[in-house]
């Protein structure tokens, strides 16, 4: 029988943001674990596991501290003797961010060295989300591990989320990122792209060519494009939800990942798409407004039951 808890398998970082002269302040933060941040703060009392592969150095031990103070624990997550955290640096450009990484050897690169380990992770999970840059940092042999965990765990009942999040710095071609992607679209019950991406990866021409494109190969498509609406496509229907117009942003880093957490914790919920893109894009407007990815629970929770 599934359980009630959410998992997100991805690389969380170290995260540095808000230079101030030759001082940055250093946070912890990833595409996946910032969707699993929001999930945990706008789901109760559901149980948050992050699901990666960890070094045993001071900055891992720091990482996973925070993860247990902020109620996230690991699961079955291996713990690498020598290994260490990926790290990057946010710049800005006004509220527009660019980023620098340091993450070729970084542990969550071995996240599905251990097939049982990571099949037990994901055991027992209402949901279980992963992205495009968790399929990225793998080789193809762990990759086809992951999706296979995936899989079992569909098989067993928990709802399989995707986000295609592609970052081509981080494939060798193209054409890989394409399969790839194509693999685990196919475990996945619900997808959640971004049309930029979807644009350059695979030339869709519009939100609509995305949402079309998907959703012959998944049941419940929402492609996120900035501060234009989002398309919903489900049930056989497409509508159209505005976003929320943001003045001032103040860093737009996390916006789509926290849109996913919002989204996915109103689904599970039971809230209709409608209700659960209303309440991603009011998120995701909170999120801008304040610096790194993670935006404070409160806060979050604000703009969900706003």
């Amino acid at each position: 029988m599934t359980g009630n808890g959410v998992a997100s398998i991805g690389e969380c970082m170290l995260e540095l943001s808000g230079q101030a002269g030759p001082n940055w302040r250093m946070g912890f933060a990833g595409d996946t674990f910032n969707t699993l941040w929001a999930l945990r703060a706008l789901s109760g009392d559901r149980p948050a596991t992050y699901v990666s592969a960890f070094g045993d150095d001071p900055f891992s031990r720091d990482q996973i501290g925070f993860f247990a103070q902020n109620g996230i624990g690991i699961g079955a997550s291996p713990i690498i003797a020598g290994a260490r955290p990926g790290l990057y640096a946010i710049t800005l450009t006004g509220a527009e961010r660019s980023f620098t990484y340091w993450r070729g050897d970084a542990a969550a690169r071995q996240l599905a060295s251990d097939a049982v380990a990571l099949a037990k992770s994901l055991e027992n999970q209402a949901l279980v989300y992963f992205s495009g840059i968790a399929l990225a940092i793998l080789n193809d042999g762990a990759r086809k591990t992951l999706l296979a965990a995936v899989a079992k765990a569909r098989a067993a009942g928990s709802l399989v989320a995707f986000d295609p999040n592609y970052r081509p710095r981080l494939w060798h071609r193209r054409e890989e990122a394409q399969a790839a992607i194509l693999d685990a679209l196919a475990v996945t019950d619900i997808a959640l792209p971004t049309f930029p991406d979807e644009q350059m990866l695979f030339g869709d021409a519009a939100p609509q060519a995305t949402a079309e494109r998907l959703g012959k190969l998944v049941g419940e498509v929402v492609v996120k494009n900035g501060e234009e609406p989002a398309l919903i496509a489900a049930s056989g229907t497409r509508q159209s939800v505005a976003a929320v117009h943001v003045a001032a942003p103040v860093d737009t880093t996390g916006a789509g990942d926290s849109f996913n957490g919002a989204y996915l914790a109103a689904r599970l919920a039971g809230h209709a798409p409608t209700e659960a893109v209303l309440r991603a894009h009011r998120v995701a407007a909170a999120v801008v407004q304040v610096r790194g990815a993670l935006a404070p629970f409160e806060t979050l929770r604000a703009a969900f039951e706003n």
